[in-house]
């Protein structure tokens, strides 16, 4: 019997386990590599994880332009069909995220997951009618995507409730506010939630996440779906020991310019997905060596 939480029953898709963010690869000046970026979604798919999430953060996705971010979505769904491929399709404006939104549907996408808007601030009723008209452009499950310290933009208790009447399929927050998240979950348990923190993997099973997008499992996804495993199995205590191991990794990804941990680590590990795109940019030598001696401590290299 599966001790992990059981997806919503609002949730076509069933999503549960392990879904990265994956990464979006470039070459070395920068330009798109569609075919990298897909073999990174086969690289952890074909080692156990449940579904991959092309252009969320860790994807890079605000530094692509809209022909850019088609080509992703097109390069993942044509690469994977053996777990659920949730596209990021959000935008700053409505009409952009419902364009965005169609395609992916069309080129084969499962499902899509929209970010609030950011840069300028949306209420409650803005927020909802953004997300109808989402939900009524496609037939495929949406999903909201929660991340306020980037977006600027905080969803209420109310609105999660609204946004769930009107149809959504479930929420990957990344508000790291676990009162909000047990209460959200307690108040919509139709929905499916995923935890958007490798911080919270174990903690968020606990409360009723049925998932985690975790970046850490873009560059080891061994890592997270063992720990997903020890959890469903019942061995809590395995589960809570791997969790220990996640937040050591996590730190030492994170002790480095933004975002820049997980594109290091696959390069240790044999996978190139190219640079970061300016303005972020990579570890230095240094910063790489210290990455490297935490993974070393690990048995992850």
């Amino acid at each position: 019997m599966s001790n992990a939480p059981a997806p919503g029953a609002a949730d076509p898709l069933d999503l549960r386990g392990v879904v990265p963010p994956t990464v979006t690869a470039f070459e070395d000046d920068e330009t798109l590599d569609p075919e990298g970026t897909a073999a990174h979604a086969r690289f952890v798919v074909d080692r156990g994880v449940h579904g991959v999430f092309p252009l969320g953060t860790n994807g890079e996705f605000a530094l692509l332009d809209g022909s850019e971010r088609k080509r992703v979505v097109e390069a993942v769904a044509d690469e994977i069909d053996e777990v659920p491929v949730i596209a990021g399709v959000g935008a700053p404006g409505t009409k952009n995220t419902v364009e965005h939104a169609r395609h992916a549907e069309r080129v084969g996408a499962d499902g899509v997951v929209v970010v609030t808007p950011f840069y300028y601030p949306v209420d409650h009723e803005a927020a909802v009618e953004h997300y109808r008209r989402v939900v009524e452009a496609v037939d495929v499950p949406v999903y909201v995507y929660h991340i306020p310290s980037k977006t600027g933009n905080t969803l209420s208790l109310e609105t999660v409730s609204a946004l769930a009447d009107l149809g959504v399929a479930g929420v990957k927050d990344s508000s790291k506010d676990v009162p909000f998240l047990g209460q959200a979950i307690d108040d919509n348990p139709e929905l499916t939630f995923l935890a958007g923190s490798d911080s919270l993997i174990f903690p968020g099973f606990e409360i009723g996440c049925t998932g985690i997008v975790s970046a850490v499992a873009n560059a080891f996804p061994e890592l997270i779906v063992d720990l997903y495993g020890a959890y469903d199995a019942g061995d809590e205590d395995r589960a809570q020991a791997l969790q220990s191991t996640v937040y050591d990794v996590r730190t030492a990804l994170k002790q480095g310019p933004y975002m820049a941990g997980p594109k290091t680590a696959l390069d240790l590990r044999g996978f190139d997905a190219g640079p970061m795109r300016a303005p972020l940019r990579g570890m230095t030598e240094e910063e790489t060596a210290t990455l490297e001696a935490t993974l070393h401590d690990h048995d992850l290299l």
